[in-house]
């Protein structure tokens, strides 16, 4: 199975080049599911109701979120509407949504997506590790479903790779979104999970993740109150991660990272 997940699309920029490539991606690349972290897409703050309807019609099968999930309130009721749109599923029980779903790929496959929230650096909430067991106990690789894909959203860098060595051989990927900064890190571990600390952002890289850097330097310079932060509108970078699995066991045979447009170097998995 052939599985791309784009990083945090921050605002128009963002939209923009999610827009433009995936559809093209999907043929190029031969994608049999694509999942798209869409919490900072609506100006940098959260997601609308509209713009998922926009990322689903450019190719996106389901969309993940983050700490700034709620910021866009319309967004509350449209988790009971639409199942493809997930929450980290370690916020309380009575949260609107909920943070996995077992999903078709294009052939007809299941696939399993699970989305937490990291808790160092973050908001206190359930334990993620907790969570993933309990779900994994229900769902398995070649047992009920073909594929299990983890969005794991979290500042802490020790955070994600202990998460990753936890499911192991258990899931075919974990990799990490929130730092709008994609890492060096992709490899397959030794139980043939695939892993990036950190995929990075689709969105404007001359800027501080992914927000306009006049503001956000005057905020570190003069320690004050500043004008409210907006997302960077200039080209942008659409940052993935490419999975490849392993159809007899669900395991990664490989995972490279993707970039295109903007300003960091390009890099695009050979077909």
């Amino acid at each position: 199975m052939r599985l791309l997940i784009c990083g945090d699309v921050v605002g128009r920029s963002g939209r923009s080049v999610v827009g433009d490539e995936l559809p093209r991606l999907r043929e190029t690349l031969d994608l049999d599911f694509v999942i798209v972290n869409g919490e900072n897409a609506a100006g940098g703050f959260g997601i609308t109701p509209k713009i998922c309807d926009r990322l689903f019609e450019s190719g996106a099968d389901v969309i993940t979120t983050g700490n700034h999930v709620f910021d866009q309130r319309e967004i509350i009721p449209h988790f009971d509407r639409e199942k493809r749109l997930l929450r980290p599923d370690n916020y309380p029980a009575a949260t609107p949504g909920r943070g996995w779903g077992v999903f078709p790929d294009r052939r007809g496959r299941k696939v399993l997506v699970l989305h937490a929230i990291g808790r160092l650096f973050m908001d206190p909430l359930d334990d993620p590790f907790a969570f993933a067991a309990r779900r994994l106990a229900e769902d398995g690789l070649m047992r009920t479903v073909s594929a299990i894909a983890v969005d794991f959203h979290g500042e802490a860098t020790s955070e994600k790779m202990a998460f990753a060595h936890f499911l192991d051989g258990r899931v075919s990927f974990v990799v990490g979104t929130h730092t709008h900064v994609p890492t060096a890190d992709a490899q397959i571990l030794p139980g043939g999970t695939a892993y990036q600390t950190d995929i990075g952002m689709c969105g404007d890289y001359d800027s501080v993740i992914g927000m306009k850097k006049a503001t956000s330097v005057e905020r570190f310079v003069r320690k004050m109150p500043t004008a409210r932060l907006e997302a960077a509108d200039g080209p942008a970078t659409l940052c993935a991660a490419f999975v490849e699995t392993d159809d007899s066991t669900g395991l990664a045979a490989r995972i490279e990272p993707l970039r295109i447009g903007g300003r960091l170097s390009g890099a695009l998995p050979d077909r």
